[in-house]
This record gives structure tokens, sequence and C-alpha cells, in this order.
């Protein structure tokens, strides 16, 4: 009860003293990639339950000559890894802990087709509201590969509290701050 009132009062205030620059960014995304200027897809949730993350876009639309997206690397411009790096692309998350889908810390939502494959161990993860940042996040961020992730997040519902959660916040707030971890 207490981790969901820190969450939203985080989220509303995070995105109340930031509204300028979601905007700007909102902005700068729509001149750099049109619309939409949202990323949209399905992750499984608290309970594995299917919910839609939002972020915004850092990729153009390029395809090949048949049609077909370029791979990631080729669409990736020069401005939308610059949003990754600082992390700036995950602030339209807010409105996803505000719903209630996403806590501000918890392990980060995967993608659906991971589902089947979790043992019944690693679908603990689903136990909790997954999170904007986790103990994975600031244990290695996008270095780590998923096997890796899977074992951090189950660290996490050990060991979680308030106070961890804290720390986890500030531990991203230097990650980022020092763009550690960060993979294109």
């Amino acid at each position: 009860m207490f981790k969901r009132l820190l969450d939203v009062t985080v989220a509303s205030l995070a995105l109340f003293l930031l509204s300028p620059l979601v905007l700007f960014i909102g902005l700068r995304v729509r001149k750099e990639f049109g619309s939409p200027i949202f990323f949209r897809q399905y992750r499984p949730g608290l309970a594995g339950k299917a919910f839609e993350i939002i972020k915004f876009r850092t990729m153009n639309d390029a395809r090949d000559f048949y049609g077909k997206n370029l791979t990631d690397e080729r669409r990736l411009t020069a401005f939308g890894c610059w949003l990754r790096s600082v992390s700036l692309d995950e602030l339209p998350e807010l409105w996803n802990v505000l719903k209630g889908d996403m806590s501000l810390v918890g392990p980060r939502p995967l993608l659906m087709e991971y589902l089947p494959l979790y043992s019944r161990e690693q679908a603990r993860r689903h136990e909790v509201r997954p999170g904007i940042t986790g103990w994975a996040q600031v244990n290695g961020r996008d270095e780590l590969p998923i096997p890796d992730k899977v074992e951090l997040d189950k660290v996490y519902l050990q060991r979680q509290s308030w106070l961890f959660d804290l720390q986890i916040l500030l531990r991203t707030f230097v990650k980022v701050v020092r763009r550690e971890g960060v993979v294109h």
C-alpha cells in the first residue's frame, strides 16, 4: 500500500515538474520521426497480465526495397541514441505508473514472447508490478543478457522493501547521469 502511494506521488510530481521537458521531447520526436511520437508495446505486468508500455520513439520507419523494416541499428538515429543513453525515452512510463500498470522500481518488463520460457521460479517476477528501473538495471543495465537480468530480478523479490527501492532509485540516477551500461 505504501509503495503504491509513493509511486503515485513521485510519478505525479515528476510528470508535473518535467512537463516542459516532456513537451519539448515530444515535439522533437515529432520533428525527427513524425507521428506517432510514442512507441507502444504490450508487455507482461503483474500476474503476467499484458499492459501497453509507453515510451518516446527512438527509431525511424526506414524500410528496405521490399518494404520490410531495416535493422534496429540502421533505424536508430543519433537523437534516438541520445534519448536512450539518458533514459529520457522512458519518461512516458510515468503514465504507466499512474495507471497502476508499473511501479517506479521492480523487475523491468520483458517481452510477452518470453512468458512461456520462464521456469516456475523465474515467473515469480510477475508477483510484483514491473518497474521503470530495478535491481538488474543498476547492476548492468543493457549490458546484461536476459538470464542474468532474470536472476537479479529474483534477488529483488527476496530483498524488496521501500528502503531497497530507495537505494535502487538513487543508484539509477547515478547510472543515468554517468550513462553507464547503455548498449545501442
